[in-house]
């Protein structure tokens, strides 16, 4: 049996499916919006605006940071980049010169599309984790939000029924399987209950933390801290994440094909779902970090623990922490309005994605071995040390595991990804030496060893 001839490697790295500028637009935008919840104190008397007149911290001005951070990346995209005209989308908007409305159609879709969050919600009451501490917000937020898109969901369901070039999509077969009718396709129902479950999860999860990270950002006094690099490190790293969770939600809200981008599939391989639920709660909870499992934190303290008294280290340590974490923002917000996990919504092949298949990852793992130190412990016992270590290998194996099967997904779903996959392993910065390391480890493990001569 001959092995498989290997990818054809593209001469360019292929265009990434997303505008630079529109990630670009929602973290100035968030940028602008931090600075007038901060500022409002002034800004509300220079005007003499009614109400109180103190920073914007509440739960109104989170929820309206992810409103003004989305507006300018879907004006963009429509505007400039043009998505909704990329046959991607499965639009063609001339069918609605002579295409009607099908109202049987349109009904199977919302009953189908309702059926589906009455499903959520009902696995939203009965798991216990969604209505104590953070989650109480998102479950709060979610709550409020049912009626007013239950009822928008009508004239869009019916907008799109019009235009569509396949009008029986996936909500469609759901609702035709509920309803009794013949037609529905089982695969077609699995990618419909895959794409739900992925949003169900993430965005409870993403909304539930949205509040403290904004109201640290929001209330930091950077003047008092500046001389300090551990506060300031500190600070920025919580900006940095702040500027993550902020456009990542927007990624799992806006998910709609006039945008280009809705999801296109979900991960269909149980090993990466294991994968990625487990870095995540409630899962994460009992595994990995603080967890039962791989606690790799036991007996340890921060870096600014171990570095203190050296001013140079502080500072240089809390530069490169800062640098991490933002590499981990911009691996986010490189998505602009596509960002979500398990999911396919097209290929992103710009900003840290020049250097590697999964920035996000690397620069975490990075930032975990930095910052928590598993190998330094206050015990000063050895096997300290060796646990944590072990458990942190153990949780960094669990990431490449995780990549590896969001890779098999996305390779077997488009050829622009596999081309983008075979570009990165021969020319990519950090992937490149990566691939001609793991090809030398394979090759010494595979190669048949040369028979003595008799």
């Amino acid at each position: 049996m001959t092995a498989p001839d290997p990818p054809e490697i593209p001469a360019a790295r292929p265009v990434s499916d997303v505008s630079p500028v529109v990630g670009v637009l929602g973290v100035v935008s968030l940028l602008g919006w931090f600075a007038i919840c901060r500022q409002w104190p002034e800004i509300s008397t220079a005007f003499d605006l009614p109400g109180p007149r103190a920073r914007m911290d509440g739960v109104y001005a989170v929820l309206t940071g992810l409103v003004v951070a989305c507006l300018p990346m879907v004006v963009w995209s429509l505007l400039v980049d043009k998505v909704h005209l990329r046959p991607s989308t499965g639009i063609d908007w001339s069918l609605a010169r002579t295409r009607k409305p099908d109202a049987a159609r349109c009904v199977t879709k919302i009953a189908g599309l309702w059926a589906t969050w009455a499903i959520i919600a009902g696995l939203y009451c009965v798991s216990r984790w969604y209505w104590s501490g953070s989650y109480e917000f998102a479950m709060s937020v979610l709550t409020v939000s049912i009626v007013p898109l239950a009822v928008l969901s009508i004239p869009y369901v019916v907008w799109l029924d019009r235009v569509l070039v396949e009008p029986r999509d996936h909500a469609w077969h759901f609702g035709a399987l509920l309803s009794g009718r013949g037609e529905w396709d089982l695969e077609e129902v699995k990618k419909h209950g895959r794409t739900w479950l992925i949003k169900g999860f993430f965005a409870a999860f993403m909304i539930s933390i949205l509040p403290p990270g904004f109201v640290a950002v929001v209330n930091a006094d950077f003047g008092a801290i500046a001389g300090d690099p551990v506060q300031l490190g500190v600070a920025l790293l919580q900006l940095m994440f702040v500027i993550d969770v902020q456009i990542g939600t927007i990624g799992y809200i806006v998910t709609m094909r006039p945008l280009d981008a809705h999801i296109r599939s979900g991960n269909p391989f149980l090993a990466g779902w294991l994968a990625a639920l487990i870095c995540y709660p409630p899962f994460v909870w009992g595994i990995i970090g603080n967890g039962l499992v791989l606690n790799y934190e036991t007996n340890t303290r921060d870096w600014a623990y171990w570095f203190a008294g050296n001013e140079v280290l502080l500072w240089v340590w809390a530069a490169w922490l800062v640098f991490l974490t933002a590499i981990y923002a911009w691996a986010t917000f490189a998505f602009g309005l596509r960002f979500s996990n398990l999911t396919y919504r097209g290929v992103i092949t710009h900003g840290p994605y020049r250097f590697t298949r999964h920035p996000a990852y690397v620069s975490k793992n990075l930032f975990w071995w930095c910052s928590v130190m598993p190998f330094l412990v206050t015990t000063g016992s050895p096997v300290d040390a060796i646990r944590n270590v072990f458990c942190l290998l153990c949780v960094n194996a669990i990431y490449y595991w995780r990549a590896r099967t969001e890779e098999a997904h996305l390779l077997a779903e488009d050829p622009k990804y596999r081309e983008y996959h075979a570009w990165m392993g021969a020319h990519g910065l950090i992937t490149a030496p990566l691939t001609r390391l793991t090809d030398w480890i394979v090759g010494l493990r595979f190669t048949p060893r040369a028979q003595p001569a008799e």
